[in-house]
């Protein structure tokens, strides 16, 4: 698969990082791969230098942390391909079939966007809530280019932004199920304490981000009734400055 970009943003992940870099070249020959390091603290550098040289990815170190949607915005802007794939940098079990199942719609034109679930999680992919937050994605360079400074500042609320651009410009979005590749929970990952602290702060930014993009979800709600009449139309321009002005009246009070 050429012309593809694979992009995989880490921070802190060093028992996971070389395996998930590892499977990326193997299985992806003719694909540029880019690692970047959201200054992390732990081994992650160490083990990725003493990589063998035949697994060839550039390696991108930021001085500081700055959160998932900057590194994810470094990657973008250093990638030279038209076709971009996110790959988590916590995941297990990655093979070849996984690539091949969030890229073919994407290469064949039959999306936009193609959000991968991992099949071996704790909830149910038909239930599960936050299958729309994967960092598995696929997508194209040039539909993520004029959103990168918007995305630059959404941290955790990242994959929220980008549905809900893609929802409102009417792009086609797609999820498949990667079977087979493990994701864990934070619970799995770290103390419940901190776990917990960490579901908190996530759920802020997305909700931050909810806020602050009202036009966004107007826009979406709009493109689902692109078949309605004038009139039905006109009530919901209505509904959304009435909505807007409450929300500015928000973001005003709280200094947000």
């Amino acid at each position: 698969m050429g012309k593809i970009s694979i992009i995989i943003c880490s921070y802190n992940e060093e028992k996971t990082i070389c395996e998930v870099v590892k499977a990326c070249c193997l299985n992806n020959a003719e694909s540029e791969i880019i690692v970047v390091d959201d200054g992390s603290t732990d081994n992650s550098e160490v083990l990725l230098k003493q990589l063998p040289k035949k697994y060839n990815f550039s390696y991108i170190r930021l001085p500081e942390n700055k959160g998932k949607s900057y590194a994810m915005v470094v990657g973008v802007e250093n990638a030279h391909n038209e076709i971009i794939l996110f790959i988590d940098a916590d995941i297990s079990n990655l093979k070849q079939d996984h690539f091949q199942k969030i890229l073919k719609p994407i290469i064949e034109n039959e999306a936009d966007m193609v959000l991968g679930q991992p099949g071996e999680t704790l909830i149910n992919y038909h239930i599960n809530p936050f299958k729309p937050l994967t960092g598995q994605r696929a997508l194209l360079k040039k539909d993520i280019l004029p959103i990168l400074n918007e995305i630059r500042v959404t941290r955790f609320g990242v994959e929220t932004y980008i549905n809900l651009y893609y929802q409102a410009h009417g792009k086609r979005v797609e999820y498949v199920m990667l079977d087979g590749l493990s994701h864990p929970t934070k619970f799995e990952k770290t103390t419940p304490m901190k776990a917990t602290k960490e579901f908190i702060l996530e759920g802020n930014e997305i909700a931050l981000t909810l806020l602050k993009n009202h036009d966004l979800i107007t826009k979406r709600i709009e493109c689902s009734f692109n078949k309605t009449n004038s009139s039905a139309k006109t009530r919901l321009q209505k509904i959304q400055s009435d909505i807007n002005k409450k929300l500015q009246y928000l973001l005003d009070k709280f200094n947000i």
